[in-house]
């Protein structure tokens, strides 16, 4: 029995509910990846470069940019200086570091991209005199470093940059990431990370084709058609050569 009054009208336990409400609300509305939040750390970022460099050096010198230690040097130039100068996390203070970010990205594309053009040209031509295991792993090397280049492109770019992005002032995404159509797959505070980005990468050059990240804007579109289109040149022209050789 009880006297006519309901536990759940007691003013504490009403007010409990009302704060548990507000608490879930407020955790709702707006996701980590629209407000301001902590910039990422830079850790994975010079890893992936640190691979990048160590693939270029590991080149053929007929691949390389002359002189070959010249672009490697001035990207581990440019990672160090952007390290020394912000050695922690990605934050809007250090927006004047974009610039040096931007220029590093360039320059392993341009190291990356001159390679691809002599490998492809020499495959073409039939002037590649390589082995078929040394054609394969020059091969998969440049397929790698593509990878990392447009990872770093798709980071530096989408919504204005990892800097911009701590900020959360571009509402419209340049890529729809499957957290942020179904928030209740991930923590409230997740946001895409540089590592987001590689995962987009590797995909892409492997499917040839989004797979569970969606490029919205059309930089976005043409960037991955273009990373498509030099994956599937370098492994088709590498890997018919190489069985070409074997025969």
């Amino acid at each position: 029995m009880t006297d006519g009054t309901d536990d759940r009208d007691d003013p504490a336990s009403r007010l409990t509910r009302i704060e548990r409400l507000l608490e879930d609300g407020s955790r709702d509305v707006v996701p980590a990846w629209r407000r301001v939040t902590h910039g990422e750390t830079r850790w994975a970022v010079s890893a992936v470069i640190l691979v990048a460099v160590a693939v270029q050096l590991m080149l053929p010198l007929r691949l390389a940019f002359r002189p070959s230690w010249l672009l490697p040097a001035l990207e581990l130039v440019l990672m160090v200086g952007l390290f020394v100068a912000n050695p922690r996390r990605i934050e809007p203070g250090t927006r004047w570091l974009r610039w040096p970010s931007l220029v590093l990205t360039g320059v392993i594309t341009l190291a990356n991209g001159w390679a691809a053009v002599r490998l492809v040209v020499g495959l073409v031509r039939g002037t590649d005199e390589l082995a078929a295991g040394p054609l394969l792993l020059s091969g998969g090397g440049i397929w790698l470093t593509n990878i990392i280049v447009f990872a770093l492109w798709y980071w530096e770019w989408d919504r204005g940059g990892p800097m911009a992005r701590v900020m959360g002032n571009h509402p419209y995404a340049d890529f729809l990431f499957v957290q942020m159509q179904s928030p209740e797959t991930a923590p409230p505070d997740w946001e895409p990370a540089f590592l987001d980005y590689l995962y987009l990468s590797f995909t892409n050059s492997t499917a040839f084709s989004p797979t569970d990240v969606m490029p919205l804007s059309r930089w976005a579109k043409m960037l991955m058609m273009g990373q498509s289109s030099v994956s599937v040149s370098i492994v088709v022209l590498v890997v018919a050569r190489a069985v070409n050789i074997l025969r």
